[in-house]
């Protein structure tokens, strides 16, 4: 058997056995600090962007200390959306594979609640589940989750958010005393530390800052709406690419509707996620989209964080969020596993304060436009603002030096503004002058 940098962790051989199947070799940052603290036994605190390889670094401890002669639940693992329960639960079949002992089964709303009921007669070593669906088989007495030892809540931003933290608190709440809490997390916000404090007695806290905002091989390019009607500039765009597969992110889902409607009017087959589609519909769009049936999917960001939808090859921001995080989640779609990546944002003049806070943050935008189905280059924001400004400080010039007369005669307006124009042209003159 190959060898990796994993075997420091001590692991169970079918654990090792797995690791090398999926080609792990070296633990990435946030797996070597919280393997160890988790094999432990310790509650943990996990920071980090999506793609730090955090899945790993619960399943694996959690996995290696299931005990398959206990035929009882002894990991919760709850996730926001269905789509990211799917995901996790798929790495743990991945690595149980090697231990045919251990069992592990997915609770996701939009199934059949009385069919699942009936499944649990023998209750699984792991369960994976959206925190609705696992609170009400809980409360049915169908899950008997008090026995797990451990239980991990993923994305919990991102659960707080959509409302799911109340579940999560009253899953937790039914669970041991001593229970090994792990929440992930890619912020904490002020809201969800009265959970943690509830629940965690001096967690191990690790934050993994990423190297980079976003990824190396992302290009980030603006597009100015200047006084362009939007849906129309949204299907030039469309237009002037070809991707593997673009995503369109939109703020709400009513805008997300209103986006698609018009792009397949417009002749493009276009996807679209967002909370409002009923779960058999849900499940038949992703699995149209993982088939490549369409180019172009509208989403809205709470939809599409913890999908994992392969091959984007370019983001297009039709509005840019009003809380940042989500334009790193959002880029963060594509430019994966080392391949390169287009974020794409058409911008108004109500964008500029958020886009320079985009900046400094570390983020280097291009600045383009679209003339006859072509990208072209334009200069950069700046020397658009620095013209404006110029052009605001000479108007103010010309209407202090250019006095309303103390007496009005009639069509004074039409000859005070003559006056102001002309004034305006030599003070423009000058200033040419001097360059």
């Amino acid at each position: 058997m190959n060898k990796t940098l994993f075997e420091q962790f001590g692991f169970k051989e079918f654990i090792n056995n797995a690791i090398v199947e999926l080609q792990f070799y070296e633990p990435t940052d946030i797996q070597a600090r919280l393997i160890p603290a988790i094999l432990r036994g310790e509650s943990v605190i996990g920071q980090s962007q999506t793609g730090t390889g955090k899945t790993h670094a619960f399943l694996l401890p959690l996995l290696n200390k299931i005990d398959p002669d206990r035929q009882e639940v002894q990991v919760v693992i709850t996730a926001p959306t269905r789509e990211l329960a799917q995901q996790i639960y798929e790495e743990v079949q991945k690595v149980i594979s090697f231990n045919p002992a251990i069992s592990a089964k997915n609770f996701i709303g939009g199934t059949d609640k009385q069919r699942t009921i009936e499944k649990l007669k023998t209750q699984p070593h792991i369960v994976v589940g959206t925190p609705g669906r696992i609170n009400d088989l809980i409360k049915e007495k169908a899950l008997l989750a008090y026995t797990a030892d451990a239980m991990v809540v993923d994305e919990a931003d991102l659960m707080l958010d959509m409302g799911f933290i109340v579940d999560v608190d009253q899953i937790s709440a039914k669970m041991k005393e001593d229970l090994q809490l792990l929440v992930f997390s890619a912020t904490i916000p002020e809201k969800l530390k009265p959970f943690l404090k509830k629940y965690m007695e001096n967690p191990k806290y690790s934050h993994v800052e990423p190297k980079q905002i976003t990824a190396a091989k992302i290009e980030h390019y603006l597009i100015p709406l200047k006084h362009r009607n939007k849906p129309k500039l949204l299907v030039e765009l469309c237009k002037s690419i070809n991707p593997y597969l673009a995503i369109i992110f939109t703020n709400t889902k009513k805008m997300a509707d209103v986006v698609a409607d018009h792009l397949s009017e417009n002749g493009i087959t276009v996807g679209i996620i967002h909370g409002d589609l009923p779960p058999r519909e849900r499940k038949k769009m992703m699995k149209q989209i993982n088939e490549a049936e369409f180019q172009f999917v509208v989403a809205t960001d709470l939809a599409a964080r913890g999908i994992d939808i392969k091959g984007i090859s370019h983001v297009i921001n039709y509005e840019i969020p009003s809380d940042l995080d989500f334009y790193v989640h959002r880029v963060g779609r594509t430019a994966r596993a080392g391949l390169s990546g287009l974020a794409v944002t058409i911008y108004e003049p109500s964008d500029e304060d958020a886009l320079n806070r985009l900046e400094k943050l570390g983020i280097s935008f291009s600045n383009v436009d679209i003339r006859n189905d072509e990208w072209v280059e334009i200069g950069p924001r700046e020397k658009r603002k620095a013209r404006k400004k110029e052009q605001t400080d000479i108007d103010k010039k010309a209407k202090s030096f250019i006095q309303k007369p103390k007496k009005v005669k009639p069509g004074y307006k039409k000859k005070l503004q003559e006056q102001t124009s002309k004034y305006k042209k030599t003070l423009q003159r000058k200033d040419s002058n001097k360059r």
